[in-house]
């Protein structure tokens, strides 16, 4: 699960640190910044990535079509462009609900363990 990016007082994050927080593939992200063109982290003389809060906040939004809406890469290319506030809007609602249900979760091994 993604860890709040807005809790750290980073300003970038590099790539092996945003793969682990959406438990993906380092390839993977490097994929969908050929794939999707919103998708642009800063880059270094050496070519090392750096991603911001705003590139995690884009790679949420891709995550959430294709890995949990289990869209195509065009689908999810076309919603961005056609409905990008739309696909926010659900892309957050997704993150709260999967926070809330951890939430729950926790407080249910808490009462199980009384």
């Amino acid at each position: 699960m993604l860890k709040n990016p807005q809790t750290s007082l980073k300003l970038y994050y590099s790539i092996s640190e945003v793969a682990a927080q959406f438990g993906v593939a380092e390839s993977l992200l490097r994929y969908w910044e050929k794939e999707f063109p919103t998708l642009k982290p800063k880059t270094t003389n050496r070519k090392v990535r750096q991603y911001t809060a705003e590139d995690i906040k884009e790679i949420q939004l891709i995550y959430n079509l294709v890995k949990v809406r289990g869209m195509k890469l065009s689908a999810a290319r076309d919603t961005i462009s056609k409905n990008r506030q739309g696909a926010t809007q659900s892309s957050e609602l997704i993150q709260r609900l999967q926070t809330i249900r951890q939430e729950l979760l926790d407080l249910k091994k808490e009462l199980d363990d009384l």
